[in-house]
């Protein structure tokens, strides 16, 4: 089993991803010191493949899924943090936050384009401004969670919590759903789940 050798972030910002890096060194100190970075396969990034190769709980893995929504001729795009265990619940909450009559995961090469980031690691740290990032309130209960760091090369640590304290950060009861059956895998759209944790 491959080792995660853990960090302060300020020490791996040369590995993660610009945009990241840049909100990275914005944020408060308080916050910025509870996040730490490790290196891993770009290989093992999607959620799954990590979890079983580094031996870190599937249910500690938080996913940021790029989705958008469209009325009329306007579309709006927004990030959705659930845990890996968990499902996006796209049809009803996500569609009434952004008040839009349709809501699709954003393609992958628009997600990459807009984010600055790579797909399997797309990350809620660095996402554009106007973009608003929900995070599904289970996940703050989490002791840690690992999220993208913007590459498919690194992986972000930090208590759920924190992802509270994060710009433009709105926590929603109900954003995810549990799966339907039990004893299967966790559930999560395989597009959503390849864009982070």
């Amino acid at each position: 089993m491959p080792t995660l050798n853990r960090m302060p972030v300020l020490l791996a910002t040369g590995s993660i991803a610009i945009p990241v890096a840049e909100a990275l060194v914005a944020l408060p100190f308080e916050v910025l010191q509870r996040i730490e970075a490790a290196p891993i396969d770009p290989e093992l990034a999607d959620t799954a493949a990590f979890s079983e190769a580094y031996g870190f709980p599937v249910a500690g893995g938080a996913n940021c899924i790029v989705v958008a929504g469209k009325r009329g001729e306007t579309v709006t795009y927004a990030a959705c943090v659930v845990l890996a265990s968990t499902k996006l619940d796209v049809n009803r909450t996500v569609k009434g936050l952004l008040g839009v009559r349709k809501v699709s995961f954003a393609p992958m090469d628009d997600a990459v384009q807009r984010t600055r980031m790579e797909y399997g690691g797309i990350t809620p740290i660095g996402l554009p401004a106007d973009w608003p990032v929900y995070v599904d309130s289970r996940v703050l209960k989490a002791p840690e969670v690992v999220i993208g760091a913007g590459v498919r090369g690194a992986k972000l640590f930090l208590p759920g919590a924190v992802l509270a304290e994060l710009p433009r950060v709105e926590v929603v009861e109900g954003l995810a759903v549990e799966p339907v059956e039990t004893g299967t895998e966790p559930t999560t759209d395989p597009d959503a789940a390849s864009q982070s944790a």
